[in-house]
């Protein structure tokens, strides 16, 4: 599993961020937005391997690809398994840096300050999001400078379909996440949740291995898991389809405030605070 910023610093409490003392929420949103932006920050190697590492496993992944499928179809199964894989491992980002601030005591002390529980998650999401949309534009960005990745045309079209996608997919894992984050009570319990999640989502999203290749009963069962939505959008908005990647969209945001509603539910109740631990 790669390092993250995030449980790099478990052993020290970061230090509490300081709120607005009068002010609203977008403001408190925004120290603590900066605040974990700076953690985030402090261990630039992890962050550089996050973006690193997903570009030398597509230039050795995507022959196997072109050879099994085309060079077309190889080069899109290739970019989409590099993009689904990597930014699943990132669930370790947002899920890390919460449940570090659970074990040091800074989330309950960022508890008892003005901040509503939707500003601290904010405070988590959006910095985790910037890397996770980074990462995702080099990958496609690599593939089609590179690789020869095929971008749908008209290409502001394209490039329109694919924010949309990405940041979809993004906003999933965020959420999925900041729910980890708040349920789990160890750092060894929260590794092996998402990389369980990672290799399942994956899995059955058709990200390594195209869903036809696969068994039917796991077809059938595949769109339970956002990875198939994630799979789905990617796919769609790589070739233009416009309504599939609405739809795919739609359901990725349905996953997303979903999971973020009840990580924002959980961090209310005791049963969310580090006095469980």
């Amino acid at each position: 599993m790669l390092p993250d910023p995030a449980t790099a610093i478990a052993g020290r409490s970061p230090a509490r961020p300081a709120l607005p003392a009068s002010s609203g929420g977008a403001a408190r949103a925004g120290a603590l937005i900066r605040h974990n932006t700076i953690l985030l920050l402090r261990d630039p190697g992890a962050l550089a391997s996050r973006l690193i590492l997903p570009l030398a496993f597509l230039i050795l992944l995507h022959p196997l690809y072109e050879a099994a499928q085309g060079r077309r179809d190889g080069t899109t199964q290739a970019a989409i398994a590099t993009v689904i894989t990597f930014s699943l491992l990132a669930l370790s980002i947002v899920g890390g840096s919460i449940l570090t601030d659970r074990i040091g005591r800074t989330w309950e002390r960022v508890r008892m300050t003005p901040a509503r529980p939707a500003e601290v998650l904010a405070g988590k999401i959006v910095p985790a999001l910037g890397v996770l949309l980074l990462q995702q534009a080099l990958i496609i960005g690599f593939g089609a400078g590179a690789l020869g990745l095929s971008l749908a045309s008209p290409r502001p079209l394209g490039l329109a379909l694919l924010g949309l996608a990405t940041v979809a997919w993004s906003a999933t894992l965020l959420g999925l996440g900041a729910l980890m984050g708040v349920l789990v009570r160890s750092m060894s319990e929260l590794s092996a949740a998402y990389d369980l999640g990672a290799m399942i989502m994956s899995s059955l999203g058709g990200a390594l291995v195209p869903l036809a290749a696969l068994p039917s009963w796991v077809r059938g069962i595949a769109p339970a898991s956002p990875g198939y939505w994630g799979v789905a959008a990617l796919q769609a908005a790589l070739r233009g389809d416009t309504g599939r990647t609405l739809e795919a969209a739609a359901v990725l945001a349905a996953f997303a405030a979903a999971a973020a509603l009840l990580a924002a539910a959980r961090s209310t109740r005791t049963g969310g605070r580090s006095g469980r631990l």
